[in-house]
C-alpha cells in the first residue's frame, strides 16, 4: 500500500513539473487552436501529464535494493493468464475478488486512460491507441526485463507478454470509451470558431499576467542555475557565484521580456492570450517602454535589487492589482497611465462590448 501511495505522489509531482514547465505554451496554443482556454480541457491535460508519469511510477517504481537484489522470471506464453484465473478461482471461489483476476484487470485499467487521452486529445483513433499502447508496454516490459537497460544485473520484475496483451487490450477499449464525449469536445483540429474575438475579461488578464511571471521567473531561474553550476565548476566556491548567477539570470529574463515587448507592443503573456493595448495618445516607442516598466520584467528587476527599490517593486504590484479590478478588460497601469485600451487582437473587439455571436462561443472560456 506504501508503495502504491508512494507512486502515485511521484507521479503528481513530476506531473506537476511538466504542468508548470508547459504552462505558458499551452495557454498561447490554446488560444490559437481553441480561441481560449477551456477549463475541462486543461484539466484533462493536466491528468495527462500525472497520467504519464504514473504509467512508468507504477510499472518501474520502487527500484529494488542492491543488497536485496533477486532475480526474476519470464512469461513468453500468450494467455497464460486464462489459465492461472481458472486455477485460482477453483480453489477461491471468487470470481470479481480473487488476486489473479485483480491483477489482470488492473493491467487493462491502467491502460484505459492511455486510448483516452489520444481520442479525445490527439484525435488518434482506435488502431493509433492500440499500436501506441503495445509500443509503450513493450518498452515498460523490456526495460524491466534488462533490468533497466542494464543498470541492475538481470530483470527484477517478471517479463510478461501477458502484460502486452492486456495493456494493449486497455488502450483499445480507452479508445472506445472516448466516444461519451461529444466530437466537438475531441481532437486536435482547430476549432472552427477560434478566430472569433473574445471579450477581455479580468479573468484573462490575470491568466496573461500569470504567464508573464511563471515565464520570466523560469527563465531567470534556469538561466542562473546553469551559470551557477559552470561557474562552481570554474571557481569551485558557490558562495562567490551565487549573487552572479542570480543577477545574470534576472537580468537575461527581464532583457528577453524587453526586447519583445519593444518589438511588439506586447508582452510574452499578451501574446499568450492575444491582448493588446492600443498606443492612445502617447508615441509608439513611449507606449512600449511603459508597457514593459508596469510589466513582469521591471518588476523582476525591482524585485531583486536593494531597498528601497524593491519597495517600488511591491508598490508597483499593488497598484496593479487594485487597477487590474478597476476596469473589467484589466487594463492596469499601462491603460490607466497613458489612457490605453485593451483589445482583443483578432479583431480588436474592446471588452466588455460583445456581439451576441460572440458569447455564444464564450461561455466555457477566459
Amino acid at each position: 500500500m506504501h508503495n502504491i501511495f508512494g507512486s502515485g505522489l511521484l507521479a503528481v509531482l513530476l506531473g506537476g513539473v511538466v504542468a508548470v514547465l508547459a504552462f505558458v505554451p499551452f495557454v498561447a496554443l490554446s488560444y490559437r487552436r481553441r480561441g481560449g482556454l477551456s477549463f475541462g480541457r486543461s484539466v484533462l491535460w493536466a491528468g495527462a501529464a500525472v497520467y504519464f508519469w504514473a504509467i512508468w511510477t507504477y510499472t518501474l517504481v520502487p527500484l529494488p535494493d542492491t543488497d536485496d537484489y533477486r532475480c526474476a522470471g519470464r512469461n513468453l506464453r500468450p494467455f497464460e493468464f486464462v489459465d492461472e484465473i481458472r486455477a485460482a478461482v477453483a480453489v477461491s471461489g471468487r470470481y470479481l475478488t480473487d488476486p489473479a483476476v485483480l491483477q489482470v484487470a488492473l493491467n487493462v485499467l491502467l491502460f484505459v486512460p492511455l486510448g483516452f487521452f489520444l481520442r479525445v486529445l490527439g484525435g488518434r483513433g482506435i488502431l493509433v491507441a492500440g499500436l501506441v499502447g503495445l509500443a509503450i508496454s513493450g518498452i515498460i516490459e523490456t526495460t524491466q526485463l534488462t533490468g533497466v537497460w542494464g543498470v541492475f544485473p538481470c530483470a527484477y520484475r517478471v517479463f510478461d507478454v501477458d502484460d502486452l496483451i492486456t495493456n494493449t487490450a486497455g488502450a483499445l477499449l480507452g479508445s472506445l470509451v472516448a466516444f461519451v464525449v461529444p466530437r466537438k469536445h475531441r481532437g486536435a483540429a482547430k476549432s472552427p470558431d477560434a478566430e472569433i474575438p473574445r471579450p477581455v475579461t479580468r479573468g484573462r488578464r490575470v491568466l496573461g499576467i500569470l504567464c508573464d511571471v511563471l515565464g520570466i521567473g523560469l527563465l531567470s531561474s534556469g538561466v542562473a542555475v546553469a551559470l551557477q553550476a559552470v561557474l562552481i565548476l570554474l571557481f569551485d566556491d558557490p558562495g562567490r557565484t551565487g549573487a552572479l548567477a542570480s543577477a545574470v539570470g534576472t537580468g537575461v529574463g527581464a532583457g528577453v521580456w524587453l526586447a519583445v515587448i519593444l518589438g511588439t507592443g506586447r508582452s510574452i503573456g499578451d501574446l499568450a492570450t492575444r491582448v493588446r493595448y492600443t498606443n492612445g495618445a502617447l508615441p509608439t516607442w513611449l507606449a512600449r517602454t511603459l508597457r514593459f516598466l508596469t510589466g513582469a520584467g521591471a518588476y523582476s528587476v525591482l524585485s531583486n535589487v536593494a531597498p528601497p527599490w524593491s519597495l517600488l517593486s511591491v508598490v508597483l504590484v499593488v497598484a496593479t492589482i487594485v487597477l487590474l479590478f478597476t476596469w473589467k478588460d484589466g487594463r492596469g497601469l499601462t491603460g490607466w497611465i497613458g489612457r490605453r485600451r485593451l483589445v482583443d487582437d483578432r479583431e480588436g473587439v474592446v471588452s466588455p462590448t460583445v456581439d451576441a455571436a460572440v458569447a455564444r462561443h464564450t461561455d466555457d472560456r477566459r
